[in-house]
């Protein structure tokens, strides 16, 4: 595995994926400054106060829990001291077209209930073969895979891929998914999760299935206080471990000796020496730093956008959970839509998220916070004028889902900002979408941009644009991994 040298490290970027090169680097004895252009740490995973309330302003569903166990037992620390998690169960909940209604439980036994009471015993057996499958899918590319550094698409040549491949997953998820299960509902609660990695899930390699794994076999959490509760919990413990933290630090620029960066200086005038850096920013934002990108045979394609409403309510509704999805009628079609026609979903599938079912400390006694995030195109596949439309648009998603059951639900909402593509790419993330590349075959593994750049010898990236990709636990692999890098192929084996 290819490694850079030194000792001082600077990482650029607060956000999880920096936080955990942070504590990994830390752990293995670097000396590490942290700088975020931010006040406070979280990036997508961050929240916000107002008035009594907290705010997730990005991520929303937290996976895979033991990841973040091994980003603080680097220094030594129990994820328990820093960051308390309460499980979801259900994890969510779904609401059908043909108004019919679904739990998605993370335990067998009750999952597996569940079906047979809403598509029948034939089902509810193809639920226990769709979880051993998923089980070994995830088990297969966990360390090979998703938790590797590639240095080239050699590295794929390993036994594992062979059993990739016997599992089918180089078939298209869709199809695979109805092997196992004959009801389209049940389908779509273990396939929906594929649009997180950019990917209809008819089209999307069976492989990324393993998404699914997360949520509906590892389990879905929630951190008491607001998902900023992590990153602050990783900065903390950075921090009590020795890294120095500064935050209000935008950078403005590297500073070049040959082919190394010697010194990262901020907006402010500050200056920092360096023996390595770790560039955990959004991918175009890195290679504006560097003033380099790796050559690619085709342009980098960008995961569709999502429109959220934030708001808050003196009132809940029967129907809503911690996550609740409800699906249109015309599943399908959405994706045509979004992804391929760069258009707004003409029968829209939301997933509404209410936190304070799991925390009712996020608002004031008897309040609610609610969240409504709508699929959309990115600003490169779809020609919105989002000023003009951003009002309209969410009166119309407010009213969808008073039609479907949420009575009065606009009049009893108070909604506090609309988030919309134009927004996003305001906060710096390209083509206007918080979810970063889509995980096509040409933009996974070794063939997703490296975190190794052509002519920056001591520079290493970080986060969802680089490997193994977007979502939390793909993040916090990632810090893993660009730490790797640094520490070397030594103490990475003497880690496993």
């Amino acid at each position: 595995m290819r490694t850079v040298a030194g000792q001082r490290v600077v990482v650029v970027g607060a956000g999880l994926a920096g936080l955990s090169a942070a504590l990994h680097l830390l752990g293995a004895g670097y000396e590490v400054t942290v700088l975020e252009r931010e006040p406070r740490p979280g990036g997508r995973a961050g929240d916000r106060g107002e008035a009594g309330y907290t705010i997730d302003t990005g991520a929303s569903v937290f996976t895979m829990p033991e990841l973040l166990d091994e980003a603080f037992a680097a220094v030594g620390e129990s994820s328990q001291r820093w960051v308390r998690l309460s499980r979801i169960e259900p994890a969510y909940r779904a609401h059908f077209a043909d108004g019919s209604s679904m739990r998605l439980h993370t335990d067998p036994e009750a999952m597996e209930a569940e079906i047979r009471s809403v598509a029948g015993p034939e089902d509810a057996e193809g639920y226990r073969r769709l979880r051993r499958w998923l089980t070994e899918l995830y088990a297969v590319q966990r360390d090979r895979f998703i938790g590797a550094n590639f240095d080239s698409p050699l590295d794929l040549l390993r036994p594992e891929l062979v059993r990739l491949a016997m599992l089918g997953g180089f078939g298209r998820l869709g199809p695979t998914m109805a092997r196992f299960i004959g009801d389209e509902r049940v389908r779509k609660l273990f396939s929906f999760q594929s649009l997180y990695a950019g990917l209809d899930p008819m089209r999307a390699l069976a492989a990324y299935a393993v998404i699914s794994y997360m949520d509906t076999v590892g389990g879905v959490y929630y951190p008491v206080g607001g998902m900023g509760r992590v990153a602050a919990g990783m900065a903390a413990a950075a921090e009590k471990a020795g890294a120095t933290l500064r935050f209000g630090a935008a950078v403005g620029e590297l500073e070049w000796s040959g082919s190394r960066v010697r010194a990262v200086r901020t907006a402010g005038g500050d200056r920092f020496r360096c023996g390595q850096v770790v560039l955990a920013t959004e991918l175009t934002t890195a290679y504006a730093l560097l003033s380099r990108r790796p050559r690619r045979p085709v342009p980098l394609r960008f995961s569709p956008s999502a429109v959220v409403l934030h708001g808050r309510s003196g009132r809940t509704w029967p129907q809503l959970d911690h996550h609740t999805i409800f699906f249109g009628r015309h599943w399908r079609r959405t994706f045509a839509e979004i992804i391929r026609g760069g258009t707004l979903m003409s029968d829209p599938s939301l997933l509404v998220t209410r936190p304070t079912a799991t925390d009712p400390g996020l608002a004031p006694q008897g309040k609610q916070v609610i969240s409504v995030l709508a699929p959309a195109p990115n600003l490169r596949a779809g020609d919105i004028d989002w000023a003009r439309l951003a009002p309209a648009y969410r009166d119309e998603l407010l009213r969808v889902l008073t039609a479907r059951g949420l009575t009065a639900f606009a009049e009893a909402m108070e909604i506090t900002e609309v988030v919309t593509p134009a927004t996003w790419a305001r906060r710096g993330l390209a083509e206007g979408t918080p979810f970063s590349l889509a995980h096509t075959f040409a933009q996974t593994g070794p063939f997703r941009p490296a975190n190794l750049v052509r002519g920056a010898d001591n520079v290493v990236l970080a986060g969802c644009g680089t490997v193994p990709g977007v979502g939390i636990p793909p993040v916090l692999i990632s810090g893993r991994l660009a730490a790797e890098r640094i520490r070397g192929a030594a103490n990475s084996r003497r880690r496993r």
